[in-house]
């Protein structure tokens, strides 16, 4: 039998503690809100006894909690992972994928952006954890929905977001002729409990992003810029099926460099918003420091 370890790993959000195990726990992802979510994870059933737990997501070699304000981390962190390692070499089981894997009622529903080449496929459920864009099938190995959404002869290129999933079709193709065959295929695919994207990929992602935070250390004007287009431009941006990143600041120019993802990558509309929207916000907001907006693959 396998003999568990856990180690406590804080996270950015101070209300959301990481336990990461020796082993792989799970081939999916999960996250439940309360205790009638969790009737397929007996260890998340478990979870919610203690009072102070608002959330749990188990994941591939992790249990992360999300926490309510009565506690703090800190003062219950060891007795809730030296629960957990007891139940894990206790055997208990973690989650029974073979009932998750079971048809889940999925809603998806087509929503057009400003790019007439993209379409936004929204499911009623968070369906990954973080963005993931494939502009080809090579690129697409850590993900079977977008690999199986590639074979389909329209298909140009998939980004991924949270709850939704946003198509860049070919222009042989009108949507007229296709969206009713994507929106039905993205369906099933969710209904049948698949895989969207693998283990592998979400620990890629969780490691990219902590290099990123341990090798950029980002000057006071970089990080305010950040912060603007986190809270005042990225919500606008994902509603219309993209995404913006950060890229660069030059101090010397007043340069803003930024790439954008998804329906925002290539559309018409998209040099107006950097410049009447991004830019011009920025400006308001920061005033002689920034000069220019410019997106490098818009």
């Amino acid at each position: 039998m396998k003999e568990y370890n856990i180690t406590v790993v804080p996270t950015n959000n101070p209300k959301i503690i990481k336990m990461e195990a020796n082993h792989f726990l799970v081939k999916g992802n999960y996250e439940y809100k309360n205790i009638d979510e969790a009737k397929s994870s007996p260890l998340a059933q478990q979870l919610f006894y203690l009072p102070f737990v608002k959330t749990v997501y188990i994941a591939s070699n992790f249990v992360a909690m999300e926490r309510f304000d009565i506690v703090e981390w800190d003062d219950v962190k060891d007795e809730v992972a030296q629960q957990l390692v007891e139940y894990l070499n206790a055997g208990e089981p973690i989650v029974n994928e073979d009932e998750v894997k079971k048809k889940q009622p999925i809603t998806v529903y087509a929503e057009v952006t400003p790019n007439p080449a993209v379409m936004k496929f929204v499911s009623n459920k968070r369906i990954v954890p973080s963005t993931y864009e494939f502009k080809n099938i090579d690129e697409a190995k850590d993900s079977p929905l977008a690999m199986e959404l590639f074979h389909l002869p329209f298909v140009k290129e998939v980004f991924m977001d949270e709850n939704y999933v946003s198509v860049t079709k070919y222009d042989v193709a009108d949507w007229e002729e296709i969206n009713m065959q994507l929106r039905e295929f993205i369906r099933d695919y969710l209904a049948d409990g698949k895989d969207v994207v693998t283990a592998e990929a979400i620990q890629k992602t969780k490691e990219t992003v902590e290099n990123t935070a341990t090798q950029n250390h980002y000057d006071d004007t970089s990080q305010q810029i950040i912060d603007i287009l986190e809270e005042y431009v990225k919500p606008a941006v994902a509603s219309d099926g993209g995404n913006i990143l950060f890229q660069s600041y030059e101090e010397e120019t007043g340069t803003v460099s930024v790439i954008l993802q998804g329906a925002c990558s290539g559309c018409p509309s998209s040099t107006f918003t950097l410049k009447n929207g991004i830019e011009t916000m920025l400006k308001n907001m920061m005033g002689e420091k920034i000069s220019e907006v410019v997106a490098l693959n818009g």
